[in-house]
């Protein structure tokens, strides 16, 4: 008997012409589902040398498929979590999460959960393993509910086991049907996600479940049941001809600055050799990585000029891939801590970039001051709201300093959504891997007529414009 093959965009579809409203619920299991495991070579053999917290932590996001690598889990954690504070256990988790774990989130599995988010259906994350491993991603991700295993606390302190039942095999659907009794949710018409053949009792617990990425038994199983299947691609990590066309990507970006200058030299006109040394410096860097672009509305990207260009931020690569959309005539807005960047920083300090000091409200608010002189005098602005990059493909919340320059100013805002980068590079990685990036220039937003002290729901609806785009991505040009 065949499996029943469900691709990401039919399943997305059938989200949205589904059942809607928080009476549906979909429920994700997390490693594997959510998130790729950790290769196993290298952390079991530094667990073999010495069983540390971190090494227990991450390796149990995947591990634990079968019965007895689930126990050897526990056991495991009975030893490194025994006399530790409880809230430095959720700081490590945090770190771990921003080291490595966000790495590993499955881009399909973010557009489903926001899918899902979209159609108001309750969403939540339920997983054998400990909220230390899990509540980073679900925050990241904007998700409020969590069903984790319980560890036992006594005065802030752990003791190593369990508070109760595991949420493993039945005791994973038992907290499942528990939540749905208490949220107002009908199993019946939800959705559940998961990868291993331990969670069958939560996949038959509801009315649309999906095996992702499923092991064999669950391949089997999904065949006998006729669930429909999903399989997700890992961010791969980068290497040795990653790291070798990034070296020389870099190389070609220093060689094409230079270049860039020297060839408008003799005009002596400071615009015209930034412009060159962008386009130069860009382009070479992309082609030698092995980066390629994709763009839709790249029309608006070249009228109206002046203004102020607004692009969501998730790759250290943003900034390459910018100056290559829009072209020349346009500076850009950084972080004061760019300018220690012994390769970026020169090259953004000639190119006129206004550098702004994070850590005090009025030093920022002065340090963009000038740049709305910038822009009545026809230079255009590029800027990230998010004020730092994503740990995921989701858009932050924007700060309101570039919409305020906008207004000032008198220009339009015109909206970058960038897609795909953090697969390219991920956030805190200088190595690119070969590959795509979509961009989408969307049209200009006249901000004239806004009010500087209530703007934003404005500003919350352009975000939104970001979410619904990365979601309904528009066709190339």
């Amino acid at each position: 008997m065949t499996v029943p093959s469900a691709d990401l965009e039919a399943a997305i579809a059938a989200i949205r012409s589904g059942p809607q409203g928080p009476g549906v619920a979909a429920i994700f299991d997390f490693g594997g589902t959510v998130v790729d495991g950790f290769p196993r070579r290298g952390l079991f053999r530094r667990l073999f040398r010495h069983r540390d917290t971190e090494t227990v932590l991450l390796g149990g996001i995947r591990n634990g498929t079968t019965d007895g690598a689930y126990g050897r889990f526990l056991h495991q954690l009975t030893d490194v979590l025994a006399g530790k504070p409880e809230g430095e256990l959720d700081a490590l988790g945090v770190r771990l999460f921003r080291r490595a774990v966000y790495g590993r989130l499955y881009p399909e599995a973010w557009q489903l959960i926001r899918t899902h988010q979209a159609a108001g259906h309750t969403v939540a994350l339920a997983s054998s393993l400990t909220r230390f491993q899990v509540a980073p991603m679900a925050s990241a991700l904007g998700i409020e509910h969590m069903l984790c295993t319980p560890m036992a606390v006594q005065d802030g302190i752990l003791t190593g086991h369990v508070d109760g039942k595991t949420l493993w095999r039945n005791g994973k659907a038992e907290a499942v049907r528990e939540f749905a009794a208490d949220s107002g949710v009908d199993l019946a018409r939800s959705y559940a996600y998961a990868d291993s053949a331990a969670d069958r009792p939560l996949l038959s617990l509801v009315g649309r479940p999906v095996a992702v990425n499923p092991d064999q038994q669950l391949t089997a199983i999904a065949a006998e049941q006729q669930w429909p299947t999903l399989r997700f691609h890992p961010r791969q990590p980068p290497r040795p001809a990653d790291y070798a066309r990034t070296t020389a990507g870099f190389a070609g970006l220093l060689g094409g600055a230079f270049y860039g200058v020297a060839v408008k030299a003799p005009t002596r006109d400071r615009r015209q050799m930034a412009d060159a040394l962008l386009a130069h410096a860009a382009g070479n860097t992309l082609r030698i990585a092995g980066v390629r672009l994709r763009v839709t509305g790249a029309e608006h990207a070249r009228a109206p000029r002046p203004a102020v260009f607004l692009f969501n931020h998730q790759s250290q690569f943003d900034i390459i891939i910018v100056p290559e959309v829009l072209g020349g005539g346009v500076t850009g807005i950084g972080k004061k801590e760019l300018t220690r960047n012994p390769i970026f920083g020169p090259l953004m300090r000639f190119v006129g970039v206004t550098f702004i000091d994070r850590s005090s409200t009025d030093k920022a608010k002065a340090a963009l001051a000038p740049v709305v002189e910038t822009l009545r005098n026809g230079l255009s602005i590029a800027v990230a709201p998010e004020g730092t990059r994503s740990y995921t493909p989701d858009v932050g919340p924007f700060k309101k300093g570039a919409f305020h320059i906008a207004i000032q100013a008198d220009v339009p805002i015109i909206p970058i959504v960038i897609r795909n980068a953090g697969e390219i590079c991920w956030r805190n990685s200088m190595v690119a891997r070969k590959g795509t990036v979509d961009v989408a220039i969307l049209e200009p937003i006249d901000v004239r007529d806004w009010d500087p002290n209530d703007m934003g729901d404005k500003v919350a609806a352009v975000r939104q414009l970001y979410l619904d785009t990365l979601l309904n991505w528009p066709k190339p040009d």
